[in-house]
């Protein structure tokens, strides 16, 4: 069995938490470089997470504010399937991703770390993407900043039509 260790992210399991809900902010600010915002639909967003797995670690979330899954309409659902297949064609091209793992986790219980609006990850992988270095050392080498990775992606998906 293949694992994900990413022990980093505890800085943002024990940090503080803001009031208020991290993707309504973000969706209503018009600060996208600030954000890590790359993409705004018609429906949802896409934005790179500030705690990632793996260098280009992307989020897409709907603009709607809701932790049902019922709730996104069936356009906005297209959206974000249109959205997660140019991201990955995307992440492919500028950082050679070999492969993706892609998902939501729905609930507390299921693992979701912000429950009250869903959101899609869209995590980058490569052949020997683990090492040592997470699990021995509580350190995760990340190739690029995010401010560089966010300047090597945003042109493209300027580019994106839907």
């Amino acid at each position: 069995m293949n694992k994900i260790w990413a022990p980093w992210r505890m800085d943002y399991i024990r940090a503080p938490k803001e009031d208020g809900c991290i993707f309504c902010k973000k969706s209503q600010s018009r600060k996208d470089r600030d954000n890590l915002v790359l993409y705004r639909g018609k429906d949802s967003f896409v934005l790179m997470n500030l705690y990632p797995y793996t260098n280009g670690h992307l989020m897409i979330s709907p603009y709607n504010h809701t932790s049902d899954p019922g709730d996104i309409s069936q356009t906005g659902n297209q959206e974000i399937m249109e959205l997660a297949n140019k991201s990955m064609k995307i992440l492919k091209k500028i950082m050679g991703a070999e492969g993706f793992n892609f998902g939501a986790n729905f609930g507390k219980a299921g693992g979701a770390g912000i429950a009250e609006h869903i959101h899609f990850h869209i995590v980058p992988r490569w052949s020997g993407d683990t090492n040592f270095m997470p699990v021995v050392g509580q350190t995760k080498v990340h190739v690029q900043g995010l401010e560089d990775t966010y300047n090597n992606l945003i042109s493209l998906f300027e580019k994106i039509e839907l």
